[in-house]
């Protein structure tokens, strides 16, 4: 008669491959039509860089994002902006709040739904389960939705969110958000300054453009 603990040490090692086998197959069908990309918008070929580094359950980052728009509104022919995740780690919400937003990205539409996790930043930073929440932004801006849930697990936007992480805080990055100007670290102390910063740096640029008259 066999050792019973050599039986079961036996089905201890079918259930490890098991679960192994289950993890790597589900990790690789979350991947499915993955592509990992910058998060950009304006000008791709602005002289200008601005990238951000945020956190979605960041009051701060809610209260700074109309500014950003306005920018880019008014100057983004000139700038090519980045938005680079550095979820907090007292905000428990804001990774997979990232990892959403990823998933939107998958389908094009990054940061329409960056607009809506920020717009109602109250709303899911509060909730238990914000699953539900974040399926609800995604049908409101016409998602697939089978899609965006399988994308939401996908181990490559993961490991995106942590990458872009970690390279902020190579830069010295400890809180958000955090604005590098062509490559700089920015610093002011209102919105104001900021948007002067990002126009003494534009307006040499519109200058240079105008065509002279006869």
């Amino acid at each position: 008669m066999k050792n019973p603990w050599v039986i079961v040490a036996g089905v201890m090692v079918i259930l490890i491959g098991a679960s192994v086998w289950y993890a790597n197959t589900v990790s690789e069908r979350n991947n499915e039509g993955v592509t990992v990309v910058a998060q950009t918008k304006g000008n791709p070929e602005g002289v200008i860089s601005l990238v951000e580094y945020s956190d979605f359950q960041c009051p701060a980052c809610a209260a700074f994002q109309p500014h950003v728009d306005s920018v880019l509104e008014s100057y983004g022919q000139y700038i090519n902006f980045e938005y680079r995740h550095f979820p907090l780690p007292f905000h428990a919400l804001a990774e997979p709040a990232a990892r959403a937003a990823e998933a939107a990205g998958q389908q094009g539409k990054f940061f329409e739904y960056a607009d809506r996790l920020f717009a109602n930043q109250a709303t899911w930073s509060r909730s238990p389960n914000p699953s539900g929440l974040f399926v609800s932004y995604a049908e409101e801006i016409g998602l697939d939705i089978e899609l965006f849930e399988r994308h939401m697990n996908a181990s490559l936007l993961r490991d995106k969110i942590r990458a872009d992480a970690q390279a902020g805080r190579d830069k010295g990055v400890t809180g958000t958000p955090t604005f590098f100007l062509n490559g700089e670290r920015m610093q002011y102390t209102s919105f104001e300054e900021f948007r002067l910063q990002i126009e003494n740096l534009i307006n040499p640029e519109v200058e240079f453009n105008i065509q002279p008259t006869n």
